[in-house]
């Protein structure tokens, strides 16, 4: 049995999540992505091909606060500060990609601290 590249596998998951999660100008979606030592979340437009908002745990605005911290609570930072510049577009709805990772952890983090930070998904 052949061993299962652990990125293309992502990118199969990745792909069918995609096919049902379509970001709208309504109702844009919530991409994440995570890296071994970083988060990075943006709110995409699909219908225009528009990135809305995005932000990291490398963006000047929340390197400072995410400096010394676990990589959970950085989510959790990243997802709020996300919400904030979101809501103040006027954007109270997204949609959320979990990007083929499983819903857990960091990335599970940064959607509930979006949510409570009043992002509507």
């Amino acid at each position: 049995m052949a061993k299962v590249d652990s990125r293309v596998a992502r990118k199969r998951r990745q792909r069918r999540v995609r096919q049902k999660v379509r970001g709208k100008s309504e109702r844009p979606r919530l991409s994440v992505f995570r890296s071994l030592n970083h988060i990075y979340a943006q709110v995409v437009d699909d219908s225009v091909s528009r990135t809305l908002a995005s932000i990291s745990t490398l963006d000047p605005e929340a390197k400072q606060r995410v400096q010394g911290i676990r990589k959970t609570k950085r989510a959790e930072v990243v997802g709020s500060l996300l919400a904030e510049k979101v809501l103040d577009k006027g954007i109270k709805q997204v949609v959320f990609d979990r990007g083929g990772y499983r819903y857990h952890g960091r990335v599970k983090a940064l959607a509930e601290a979006a949510r409570v930070a009043g992002l509507d998904f």
